[in-house]
């Protein structure tokens, strides 16, 4: 059985929201799959972890901030030619420190989405998450 035929891999991921409805995009480092693409920040759910702790785990290893909290937004199911991932999105708007790049990959807070090249399962919900960002602001 190949990877992407395999149950798939639970992995959560984060977007950070300032008040202004910016939101925190990182660029994969050299050496992953899809290196240099731009997608949120997050990683793979361990055995027994739930999807919450995963995202406040990843985010203190990856970018050294504290997740106060997050709301649950949507799941996507992706296959890629290396994994079959299911995604787990959340919203964050409470976080504590500022984030750091602590794996030496670069990241931006972002507007209207201008990096390129997205990771191909972040593409859909950018206008989305466009239309939840700036209807949601009174």
């Amino acid at each position: 059985m190949r990877d992407t035929e395999a149950r798939p891999i639970d992995v959560a991921v984060g977007i950070l929201m300032k008040p202004n409805g910016d939101v925190l995009l990182g660029q994969r480092p050299d050496g992953k799959p899809y290196a240099g693409y731009w997608e949120f920040p997050g990683g793979k759910v361990e055995p027994d972890e739930s999807i919450f702790h995963a995202l406040q785990r990843e985010f203190k290893e990856e970018l050294g901030i504290e997740v106060v909290s997050a709301e649950p937004w949507c799941g996507v199911e992706h296959v890629y030619p290396h994994a079959h991932v299911r995604l787990h999105f959340y919203i964050s708007r409470e976080w504590k420190g500022e984030p750091q790049s602590l794996e030496g990959q670069a990241f931006a807070w972002q507007g209207s989405v201008g990096v390129e090249p997205l990771l191909p399962a972040t593409i859909p919900l950018i206008e989305w998450l466009d239309r939840l960002r700036y209807t949601d602001r009174t």
